[in-house]
Protein backbone atom coordinates (compact mmCIF):
# COMPACT_ATOMS: atom_id res chain seq x y z
CA UNK A 1 0.00 0.00 0.00
CA UNK A 2 1.32 3.39 -0.95
CA UNK A 3 0.75 6.64 0.91
CA UNK A 4 -1.13 8.02 -2.10
CA UNK A 5 -3.65 5.20 -1.73
CA UNK A 6 -3.99 5.87 1.99
CA UNK A 7 -4.54 9.59 1.52
CA UNK A 8 -7.31 8.91 -1.01
CA UNK A 9 -9.40 7.04 1.58
CA UNK A 10 -11.77 8.58 4.09
CA UNK A 11 -11.06 8.58 7.80
CA UNK A 12 -13.67 5.88 8.42
CA UNK A 13 -12.15 3.65 5.78
CA UNK A 14 -8.72 4.14 7.31
CA UNK A 15 -9.98 3.26 10.78
CA UNK A 16 -11.60 0.09 9.42
CA UNK A 17 -8.45 -0.88 7.57
CA UNK A 18 -6.35 -0.16 10.65
CA UNK A 19 -8.52 -2.54 12.65
CA UNK A 20 -8.16 -5.26 10.00
CA UNK A 21 -4.39 -4.84 9.88
CA UNK A 22 -4.10 -5.06 13.66
CA UNK A 23 -6.08 -8.32 13.61
CA UNK A 24 -3.82 -9.65 10.88
CA UNK A 25 -0.75 -8.61 12.86
CA UNK A 26 -2.10 -10.46 15.88
CA UNK A 27 -2.65 -13.61 13.82
CA UNK A 28 0.80 -13.35 12.24
CA UNK A 29 2.39 -13.15 15.70
CA UNK A 30 0.64 -16.36 16.71
CA UNK A 31 1.68 -18.09 13.52
CA UNK A 32 5.29 -17.05 14.03
CA UNK A 33 5.28 -18.24 17.65
CA UNK A 34 3.86 -21.64 16.69
CA UNK A 35 6.20 -22.03 13.71
CA UNK A 36 3.45 -21.95 11.09
CA UNK A 37 4.36 -18.62 9.50
CA UNK A 38 5.50 -19.14 5.90
CA UNK A 39 5.71 -15.56 4.62
CA UNK A 40 7.84 -13.80 7.22
CA UNK A 41 8.04 -10.63 5.11
CA UNK A 42 4.30 -10.11 5.62
CA UNK A 43 4.94 -9.15 9.27
CA UNK A 44 7.09 -6.23 8.15
CA UNK A 45 4.63 -5.12 5.47
CA UNK A 46 1.69 -5.13 7.89
CA UNK A 47 3.67 -3.23 10.52
CA UNK A 48 4.63 -0.54 8.01
CA UNK A 49 1.08 -0.27 6.68
CA UNK A 50 -0.18 0.27 10.23
CA UNK A 51 2.41 3.01 10.76
CA UNK A 52 1.53 4.62 7.43
CA UNK A 53 -2.18 4.74 8.29
CA UNK A 54 -1.52 6.09 11.78
CA UNK A 55 0.70 8.82 10.33
CA UNK A 56 -1.98 9.95 7.88
CA UNK A 57 -4.67 9.89 10.58
CA UNK A 58 -2.40 11.95 12.85
CA UNK A 59 -1.80 14.50 10.12
CA UNK A 60 -5.51 14.80 9.52
CA UNK A 61 -6.30 15.28 13.21
CA UNK A 62 -3.59 17.92 13.60
CA UNK A 63 -4.78 19.82 10.55
CA UNK A 64 -8.37 19.68 11.84
CA UNK A 65 -7.26 21.11 15.18
CA UNK A 66 -5.28 23.85 13.47
CA UNK A 67 -8.32 24.79 11.43
CA UNK A 68 -10.47 25.41 14.49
Amino acid sequence: MKSVDVRAKSTEELNDQLLQLKKEQFNLRFQRASGQLENTARVRVVRRDIARIKTILGERSRSAEAGK
